[in-house]
This record gives structure tokens, C-alpha cells and sequence, in this order.
């Protein structure tokens, strides 16, 4: 006979052991995205087997990246000219036919854009609530995601059968591609093709510049900055600093800069080691996709902006002057 000290502890493993997570890779079919390694961070602390899919056109180099990972027990592979342009439509189908073969209890992907197309879709075909954007993990059923913009932190207990998660890639590291050898599987074969959705061309942004939910130290720019061309001035000092470029979203809803480069809840998420944030006055909005960034820097002329409240280090100054003036320093 067991201690009841004892037979918790082995129900508790036997639980883990039986809990299993599919990891949805974000990549380009050669190179997987930063997020997805985030995002196999909070797999492995939900603990459970770990299974990643891989879907696209020629993404061999993407699922042989991914099979280094350690923790990983197989790589599902699916290649068809179905997923070119990885629409929500055909990834959802597949997903599905993956969940109904290997019956998974948890299916995670990134909070991106990728992300937050499919497993909304995933979740409201399997009937369950998706769980979304969440910063930390308590166990196999709680999860920790802000609210109200990030004026607040929820506790939520899931008590769904499958838990659908998207995981808020910069609160967690990065996971390393190495120290392991997943085996490499075909994902369940089917016709996966749909009438609702038809890929016809895609055209990416080409920048020398860091990409901003990965780069290391980010120059934004708001709607002090009165004019699209005076965004120049944060492209000097973006590149003597080897940054990225963002901007708040009043500043792009006046046309000064295209929405790719929007922070804030309703754009990127970023946590940089270092953001700048020139003439920002800091809205809600903008502080809830900033405010985890390691040293904040504000430059701003009103002394009363909510932008210093969360800063580091705080400059009331014109930033005409001030940003030239930081940039021939540097």
C-alpha cells in the first residue's frame, strides 16, 4: 500500500504523462519565426509531450530546424502546394485531422498574426474556448493573460477538454534548437483543399532593419513627430543603435507611417532591452505592447505625458533638437 502522500504524487505523474501539446510552427517554410521557439518555451512548462506541426510548401529546412529542439518527441510534416500562403482555412482542416488522430489535450501556437487567424478557428470547430495572448503558465490548466489593455492580470482555470492557447512570445525565451532529434513524421494525409479562400500573391516588406517583435532595441515614434518625414530623424538614430522602427498608433493612423510598424495591443508586442519613445505621450494602448521592455527611454515635450510614468529615463525636450542632438552623440 501506498502513503496518500505517495499516491498523490504518482497520480500527479501519471497525469503529466498523459497530457500531450501540439506546438503549431509559425516559419517561412526555410526558417522557423522567433515566436515559435517562445512559443515551445511555454509548451514544455505545461509539461506533457511535445509534438510540433510543421505545414507548408518546401518546409523541410523549417521541420529539420525544429527537430533539434530538446523535449520534442516527433515532427509532423505536411507538404502540399494546399498550404502555399498558410491560410487559416486549409492549417485549421489539418490541425483538426491531427487532434482527431493523435487526441491531443493542448494545441499551442504564437499570438501572431498567424497565430491568432488559425486556432480561434481551431477552437470554435472543436466547441471549446480559446485561451489567448497568456504570459505564464501555473499548470496543465491555468494560465496567466493580462486584461483591460494590461491595467489588469487574470488567473484563468481552463476546463475544457482540449486547451486551444496562444502564447505571448516575449514572455517567454526563447527555447534553443539544439541538444535533440525529434523523429520526423507525415501529418495525417487528407484532402485539405477549400472553396472559401484562394491564395493569389503575397508582397513582404524588404528592410536591412531588425524585425520589431525580435529586435533587440527599438526607436518609436508618435504623433509629436507631425509628419511622415520627420520619421527620418528616428531612422538616423534606429541605425547608429542597429534598431527597429515603430511607431504608436496614432501616428499611423495619420498616415505618417504604414501599420506594419504599429506597437501597442492592437499592433506588435515588443520587449526590447532598450525602446526609445519619441513623442509618444502614452496611451493605454501603446503601453500594453511596450511597457515589458527592459530600459525605456521617453522624449517628450510635455513633462505631463503618461509615457514617464513607465519610462527609465525621461527627457522633457523638443525632440527636434533633442534626437539630432542623441544621434551625432552616438
Amino acid at each position: 500500500m501506498f502513503a496518500p502522500s505517495t499516491r498523490k504524487l504518482l497520480c500527479s505523474t501519471q497525469l503529466r504523462r498523459l497530457q500531450s501539446i501540439l506546438v503549431i510552427a509559425e516559419h517561412n517554410n526555410e526558417v522557423l519565426s522567433p515566436a515559435t521557439q517562445n512559443t515551445l518555451s511555454a509548451a514544455k512548462k505545461i509539461g506533457g509531450e511535445i509534438s510540433v506541426l510543421v505545414a507548408g510548401t518546401k518546409c523541410g529546412p523549417a521541420s529539420e530546424s525544429i527537430s533539434k529542439a530538446n523535449g520534442i518527441s516527433k515532427v509532423l510534416v505536411a507538404e502540399s502546394d494546399v498550404f502555399k500562403g498558410f491560410t487559416a482555412e486549409t492549417l485549421t482542416a489539418l490541425i483538426l485531422a491531427a487532434q482527431k488522430q493523435f487526441n491531443f489535450t493542448h494545441i499551442v501556437a504564437p499570438a501572431t498574426a498567424f497565430g491568432k487567424a488559425i486556432l480561434p478557428r481551431v477552437a470554435a470547430k472543436l466547441d471549446v474556448s480559446p485561451i489567448t495572448d497568456i504570459i505564464g503558465v501555473n499548470d496543465a490548466n491555468t494560465f496567466i493573460r493580462t486584461i483591460y489593455a494590461g491595467n489588469a492580470v487574470l488567473t484563468l482555470e481552463a476546463t475544457d477538454p482540449i486547451k486551444v492557447i496562444t502564447v505571448r512570445g516575449t514572455a517567454f525565451p526563447a527555447d534553443p534548437l539544439e541538444g535533440g532529434s525529434a523523429a520526423i513524421e507525415k501529418a495525417p494525409e487528407g484532402d485539405y483543399k477549400t472553396d472559401l479562400v484562394e491564395f493569389v500573391s503575397q508582397e513582404l516588406t524588404k528592410s536591412d532593419r531588425p524585425a520589431l517583435t525580435s529586435a533587440k532595441n527599438i526607436v518609436a515614434g508618435g504623433r509629436g513627430l507631425k509628419s511622415g518625414d520627420n520619421f527620418k530623424l528616428l531612422y538616423d538614430l534606429a541605425d547608429k543603435l542597429n534598431a527597429a522602427v515603430g511607431a504608436s498608433r496614432a501616428a499611423v493612423d495619420a498616415g505618417f507611417v504604414p501599420n506594419d510598424l504599429q506597437i501597442g495591443q492592437t499592433g506588435k508586442i515588443v520587449a526590447p532591452n532598450l525602446y526609445i519613445a519619441v513623442g509618444i505621450s502614452g496611451a493605454i494602448q501603446h503601453l500594453a505592447g511596450m511597457k515589458d521592455s527592459k530600459t525605456i527611454v521617453a522624449i517628450n515635450k510635455d513633462p505631463e505625458a503618461p509615457i514617464f510614468q513607465v519610462s527609465d529615463i525621461g527627457l522633457v525636450a523638443d525632440l527636434f533638437k533633442a534626437v539630432p542632438e542623441l544621434t551625432n552623440k552616438l
